[in-house]
């Protein structure tokens, strides 16, 4: 397993680009599926996820072509109706897959998603959807298995909870299903709003994507169409973190401002300098005292659960007490007795997490648990005295575009040891 190597202690400077957005581009893929006509996808990030969701097109029938940054797909035909457990257990957005291949082909069989185990993905919340559109499903032996021989229709879908995926997967079933279906309490993420704007372009009929009820209303076939994929805001945000906590200059190009809103919010409040020199870029300069400020996860538009981990990394520099309560997933706190073998002062309570600062960080073995675990751990890392050494980085792999070099680029003393 590949690690990092980090030397702490160095002001991040000059300018980092963001990549396109992976929870984006995962959806992006799994649309075309709904059509055999060609699908061009720009700005797809070199992630391990995307690679996964790749091959498993390719098995269910895509001709999948790769040049840079520009991802062609065409699927004539679905081969074979199916996501196996053996390819897609490191990816929790196989579920993706499920809604596009009841609505071509009328049956899907999908493994349950794997990915990080943060806690339980709310996958009952896509079958229940599908079968308000009148797909049979079936769960056993790890894999949910969907029949709609005489095609999907439209109806009214009320999500007990918001969920991303389940929004995109129910909004790609949609547009194929005879009549208007209703999608409320939908998540307003720019993800979503992305995926439909995809789809538009492919001919689907849909109002409302971005807001907490959607509309579509079905079409008989879907054709080819081309798409930029938006910046990514994860991405973006873990960035403005990392100038901040080295008390650097750093500005963040290719991003979309808006998108992470919350966090500037936040870390304006925390004493940390953001600007905005253009429509694309952020800049974040932190010289004085950083203040610990509280923070609560929401949905969009509220402070991201993706950037939870990163800001608590950030607010172990804090001068005082700062409460960070997860809202979203139930396991999402693995990375503080990782923080504290830095030498953070982190306490735990239920579904607070209680980060008391400033503290020395100090470099230390550290092992990543999941994807945005790992941020926060190379974000500690690039502040800690001495030398940090991250395992696992496999996890990082999935859902940041060479994280390291970007780092560099821009003065961190980081290294990927094979």
């Amino acid at each position: 397993m590949d690690k990092f190597v980090i030397q702490g202690g160095t002001p991040l400077q000059g300018e980092i680009p963001v990549s396109g957005s992976k929870n984006s581009a995962l959806p992006a893929l799994a649309a075309a599926l709904l059509t055999a006509e060609p699908v061009t996808l720009h700005r797809v990030p070199a992630v391990r996820d995307i690679r996964t969701m790749q091959r498993l097109l390719v098995d269910i029938g895509s001709k999948v072509d790769v040049a840079g940054e520009t991802v062609r797909l065409e699927t004539p035909a679905i081969v074979c109706p199916e996501a196996p457990y053996e390819l897609v257990k490191t990816m929790r957005a196989s579920s993706l897959a499920l809604g596009p291949l009841v609505a071509r082909c009328g049956r899907a069989r999908v493994s349950l998603p794997g990915g990080c185990a943060i806690g339980a993905r709310p996958i009952n919340l896509h079958i229940f959807g599908l079968e308000q559109l009148g797909a049979r499903i079936n769960q056993a032996h790890g894999y949910i298995e969907a029949v709609a021989p005489e095609g999907l229709r439209g109806a009214v879908v009320y999500f007990d909870r918001i969920t991303v995926t389940g929004t995109e997967d129910l909004m790609m079933a949609a547009v194929l299903a005879k009549g208007e279906t209703i999608l409320r309490n939908a998540a307003r993420e720019p993800e979503v709003a992305d995926l439909a704007e995809l789809l538009v372009k492919m001919g689907a009929r849909i109002e409302g994507a971005g807001t907490s009820t959607i509309k579509v209303e079905g079409v008989e076939r879907l054709h080819g169409a081309e798409h930029t994929i938006i910046a990514d805001r994860i991405e973006a945000g873990t960035f403005l973190i990392a100038g901040a906590i080295t008390r650097g200059d750093l500005t963040v190009t290719g991003c979309v401002p808006e998108h992470v809103g919350a966090l500037v919010s936040k870390l304006q409040q925390a004493g940390v300098g953001v600007t905005q020199p253009d429509s694309t870029r952020l800049r974040v300069q932190s010289g004085g005292r950083l203040r610990s400020v509280d923070m609560t996860t929401e949905e969009y538009p509220g402070f991201a659960t993706d950037l939870q981990a990163q800001y608590m990394a950030l607010m172990t520099q804090g001068d005082g007490i700062a409460i960070v309560v997860e809202t979203i997933f139930e396991n999402r706190f693995m990375h503080a007795q990782e923080l504290a073998r830095m030498g953070a002062n982190i306490r735990l309570d239920g579904k607070q997490a209680i980060v008391a600062g400033p503290r020395e960080l100090t470099g230390a073995g550290v092992i990543a648990s999941d994807l945005r675990a790992s941020a926060s751990l190379v974000l500690g890392a690039l502040v800690a005295r001495g030398e940090t050494v991250i395992d696992r980085v496999y996890h990082i792999d999935r859902g940041y575009e060479k994280i390291e070099t970007k780092l560099a680029r821009a003065g961190a003393n980081i290294r990927r040891v094979e």
